[in-house]
């Protein structure tokens, strides 16, 4: 179930990945009806999941708790706004997807990668972006970035480096392995060079549609 319009961002923490969908968003909106979104979170119950994830204390969670408060609130994200956005035809930008989830709880916290799919196929059909961008950038700067005062959100941040460092490994192992639907970006370059990049890619789906 690839969704052409179906556009996700990934990456670290501090990888600019708000920054990107809000100025491909602006470029967009010249071809139709744009949405952005976010997981976990997209929706008021969605939100109240995403709380309880990304604040307090580092270790309150096992990786297969955080797995299956993840995919609750997908679900919740997929039925109430992405599969409605697309059947109207909308662009859909999400702020990470399910790639996030087989990075940070499957690598990053060694929760089996066959369970994850597994709940993947029966919660989401297989829902997948026809595309994702994989914003890479050095923990050390990406973090630096992140924890910051406006920044309330720090439960991974607050993680060792190490966990950051397999993370970074893993979204570079996934790009390099689905380069087809997946583009691997420096992060660590100009805000506008990055959504050069991203609308040279964009452009192609559009033009496809022509």
């Amino acid at each position: 179930m690839i969704k052409p319009r179906f556009i996700s961002f990934e990456g670290g923490e501090g990888s600019g990945k708000s920054t990107q969908i809000k100025l491909l968003a602006k470029k967009l909106a010249k071809h139709g009806d744009v949405i952005t979104t976010r997981e976990p979170g997209g929706t008021i119950e969605a939100e109240i999941i995403r709380n309880l994830l990304v604040k307090g204390k580092k270790n309150k969670w096992s990786g297969v708790v955080e797995t299956l408060l993840l995919y609750a609130a997908r679900k919740d994200h997929i039925d109430k706004v992405i599969v409605p956005s697309l059947k109207k035809n909308k662009w859909v930008l999400c702020d990470r997807f399910k790639e996030s989830t087989i990075v940070y709880q499957g690598y990053g916290k060694n929760v089996d990668i066959k369970l994850i799919k597994k709940l993947d196929k029966l919660i989401t059909e297989n829902l997948t972006p026809s595309l994702t961008f994989i914003l890479d950038i050095d923990p050390k700067i990406g973090l630096k970035r992140s924890i910051r005062k406006a920044n309330t959100e720090t439960r991974y941040e607050n993680m060792s480096l190490n966990f950051h460092n397999k993370i970074r490994k893993a979204f570079k192992q996934i790009a390099k392995e689905n380069k087809r639907n997946f583009k691997l970006i420096n992060a660590n370059q100009d805000i506008n060079l990055i959504q050069d990049i991203i609308w040279n890619e964009v452009t192609k789906k559009i033009d496809a549609k022509k």
